[in-house]
C-alpha cells in the first residue's frame, strides 16, 4: 500500500462496514461461473514455512518497466534461491482523483496494459513454474479507485458517510473508496475476482494488502472458497501485524511490522538492546500452529520508497547484511526486495517517476545473498527447528534445531567490536563453518567485528 499512516479513523470505519464475527456464518451471495482452468497447476508449491519471497516492483524493475522485463531475469531470481515470486499490483489503476499508485485499482479481473496483456502474465507464471518457483499477486481488496464501474453500478458496495458520501480508507489516502464488506454481493464479487486470477492465470496465491480492512468474515468466506478449489495449493499472506490472520483467519503468513521497527528505530537508530527481538518472537509465536510464519524482510516497496534503501536504514551495506541474517534465519520466512540482492543504492518508486534497477552493481553482495539463501534452504533446522535465543544487548544469537541438526548464530548488530561470551548452554566444540563446511573450536569468548556474523552447524 502507499505509505502507512496513524489508523485515526479506523475504528469508526469498522463500525461502518463491519460483517459477523470471525468464525460466524454470514450471508452469502451465488458466486458467478469460474472461468475455466488455464495451464496445469503447479504441483512444487513450498509449504509455507519452506518459502523465500521475491518481491517484483514491475515498474522498477527494468527499463521496459512490464512483464518481458520481468521474464528476462526468472533464471536470476531462481539463482538467489527463491521459491515465491511475488508480483506487486498487476491492474488497471484507476485516473479519477489519481496519484499514480497501483493500489487504486480500476478493474479486478483485467490486467493493467502498462504492464503487458493476460498472455504476458501468463508467460511469467509458466516461467516461473518451469523453474520451480510458485507465483504470488498483490491484491488490493479493501478498496478501489474511483473510476471503478462499481462507483456507479452498486454504489451499496461502498461505505458512505452520514451524507451519503463515499469514504476514503483513511483520510489520507485520496485515491481510494472504502468497499463495504457487509454487503453480500460485494464479497461474492470479491470472491469471484480471488477465483478468477488462481484459475485464468495459473497463480498460486496472494498477498492480500492493508489485510487490516477487510472483515474477519469476507477472510473467512473468502479464504474457505479459494481452498475449495482442489486442484491448487495456495499461499496465503496478510498484510497485517496482528497474529489474528494465522491464528483464525486461515492465512499461513503474516507481515512482521513489530520486528522490523524494532530492528530498524530502536536497535540500529536508538541502540537499544538487541534483547528485544526475543520480546518480539514471543509475542509473535504465543499458541501459534507449527507452520505458521512470520514474514521478515529489511525491504520492501514501502520501506524502501519512504524510509530509505538497507544500507541507509542499517548502516550500510554490512549491517544491511546482518539485519537481513536475523531476518532470514531466526524464525520467520524472508522476503527480498527487488534490488537489494545488488545493493542498489537508491530509492525505487512505484509511483511517479520511473527508475530502473542497475543489475550489474556488486556481485560479491549477490553472491553474498546466494550463500545465504542456499543455506537456509537446505536447513530443516533453520526454517523448522526449535529456536533458544542467547542474545545480549550487542548480539542477536541464537540456536535452532531440529533432530539431530544443530545451527548456531551469532550476528554483531552493532558498528563496532563486541565480545560475547558463549554461554553455558551452548558447546565450544564439533561445529563447522556453514557455507564451506570447515571445522571450527570456538572460544568461550568470542570477538565479533563490526556487523560480522558467523554462522555454524553440527
Amino acid at each position: 500500500m502507499m505509505k502507512k499512516t496513524p489508523f485515526i479513523s479506523l475504528l469508526a470505519l469498522l463500525l461502518a462496514c463491519a460483517g459477523p464475527a470471525l468464525g460466524q456464518a454470514a450471508p452469502k451471495a451465488t458466486l458467478p461461473k469460474d472461468p475455466a482452468q488455464y495451464g496445469k497447476p503447479f504441483a512444487g508449491v513450498p509449504q509455507s514455512q519452506n518459502a523465500t519471497i521475491y518481491q517484483v516492483n514491475m515498474r522498477g524493475f527494468s527499463r521496459e518497466g512490464n512483464f518481458r522485463g520481468v521474464l528476462a531475469r526468472l533464471d536470476s531470481i531462481k539463482a538467489l534461491g527463491v521459491n515465491v515470486v511475488y508480483l506487486m499490483p498487476i491492474f488497471p489503476i484507476g485516473k479519477l482523483r489519481a496519484v499514480d499508485s497501483p493500489f487504486a485499482v480500476q478493474n479486478y479481473t483485467a490486467v493493467n496494459p502498462e504492464f503487458g496483456t493476460l498472455a504476458d502474465l501468463r508467460a511469467i507464471v509458466d516461467g516461473c513454474h518451469a523453474r520451480g518457483m510458485a507465483v504470488m499477486l498483490d491484491w488490493v481488496g479493501n478498496h478501489t479507485s474511483w473510476d471503478h464501474p462499481w462507483i456507479t453500478e452498486h454504489p451499496d458496495w461502498y461505505v458512505h458517510d452520514a451524507s451519503g458520501a463515499i469514504v476514503n480508507p483513511i483520510p489520507e489516502w485520496k485515491d481510494i473508496a472504502q468497499l463495504n464488506f457487509a454487503n453480500p454481493e460485494l464479497r461474492a464479487a470479491m470472491i469471484a475476482a480471488l477465483r478468477y486470477w488462481v484459475l485464468q492465470a495459473n497463480i498460486d496465491g496472494y498477498r492480500f494488502d492493508y489485510a487490516d480492512g477487510p472483515t474477519p468474515a469476507f477472510f473467512t468466506e473468502a479464504i474457505g472458497s479459494l481452498n475449495a478449489i482442489r486442484s491448487h495449493k495456495l499461499l496465503l499472506l496478510a498484510e497485517g501485524d496482528k497474529k489474528k490472520y494465522y491464528l483464525q483467519g486461515g492465512f499461513q503468513l503474516c507481515y512482521d511490522f513489530g520486528f522490523i521497527n524494532v530492528l530498524k528505530h530502536d536497535i540500529f537508530a536508538r541502540g537499544k538492546s538487541v534483547r528485544l527481538i526475543d520480546s518480539v518472537n514471543t509475542a509473535n509465536y504465543r499458541n501459534a500452529p507449527p507452520t505458521a510464519r512470520m514474514l521478515r524482510y529489511t525491504s520492501n516497496h514501502d520501506v524502501n520508497s519512504w524510509e530509505g534503501t538497507p544500507q541507509q536504514l542499517f548502516g550500510g551495506e554490512r549491517g544491511a547484511m546482518a539485519a537481513f541474517v536475523v531476518a532470514a534465519y531466526m524464525h520467520a520466512v524472508p522476503m527480498i526486495y527487488n534490488g537489494q540482492e545488488v545493493g542498489y543504492p537508491e530509492r525505487l518508486p512505484f509511483m511517479g517517476p520511473r527508475k530502473a534497477i542497475d543489475w550489474t552493481l556488486n556481485p560479491h553482495l549477490t553472491a553474498e545473498y546466494k550463500r545465504l539463501i542456499r543455506f537456509r534452504n537446505g536447513s530443516n533446522a533453520l526454517r523448522n527447528g526449535t529456536l533458544a535465543s542467547y542474545s545480549t544487548d550487542d548480539v542477536c544469537a541464537f540456536t535452532k534445531t531440529a533432530g539431530r541438526e544443530n545451527v548456531l548464530a551469532l550476528v554483531n548488530l552493532r558498528n563496532k567490536p563486541v565480545r560475547y561470551a558463549l554461554p553455558a548452554g551452548v558447546s565450544n566444540a564439533g561445529w563447522r563453518t556453514a557455507f564451506d563446511g570447515q571445522p571450527l573450536v570456538l572460544s568461550r569468548e568470542v570477538t565479533l567485528q563490526p556487523y560480522q556474523y558467523l554462522i555454524l552447524t553440527k
